[in-house]
């Protein structure tokens, strides 16, 4: 089977950023410090790691292309739900119905971040960033 040449990956490029969310309860809005981050080896999504009581954080990826539509309107998938607050905030619904967590951003922080994800690797390019060796090399076994 004739071997193609393949590409070299460019550099991995990464981005974290700080930033305040809530977790909104019946009664209350609780401040929860976040990291978000992303990583242009996985350059479809971006992390989401909630800082708790717990030593390790408890970390969501969450579709990019996802947070700039539930900006706009509600949408998601599975146990990931994002819609936009009457606020101006973005809600996100993490979680299976019934045991989930709602949680709210400052929508145009996070919109402003996933938009230079974009210029990190732009859409339609990300296939150019993914080391697909390792899957590959699977299933060749």
């Amino acid at each position: 089977m004739p071997q193609h040449p393949v590409a070299p990956l460019p550099a991995p490029r990464v981005l974290t950023q700080p930033m305040a969310m809530e977790l909104l309860t019946p009664d209350v809005a609780v401040r929860i410090d976040t990291t978000v981050g992303y990583d242009s080896r996985d350059p479809h999504a971006l992390s989401i790691a909630f800082h708790l009581l717990a030593e390790d954080p408890v970390v969501w990826r969450v579709d990019r292309e996802m947070i700039l539509t539930g900006s706009l309107q509600p949408t998601g998938d599975g146990a990931i739900w994002l819609r936009p607050a009457p606020d101006g905030g973005l809600l996100l619904r993490l979680g299976s119905a019934g045991q989930c967590a709602v949680v709210r951003c400052e929508q145009e922080t996070l919109d402003r971040f996933v938009r230079d994800t974009f210029v990190l690797v732009p859409q339609g390019t990300e296939e150019r960033h993914i080391d697909w060796g390792p899957l590959l090399s699977s299933l060749r076994r």
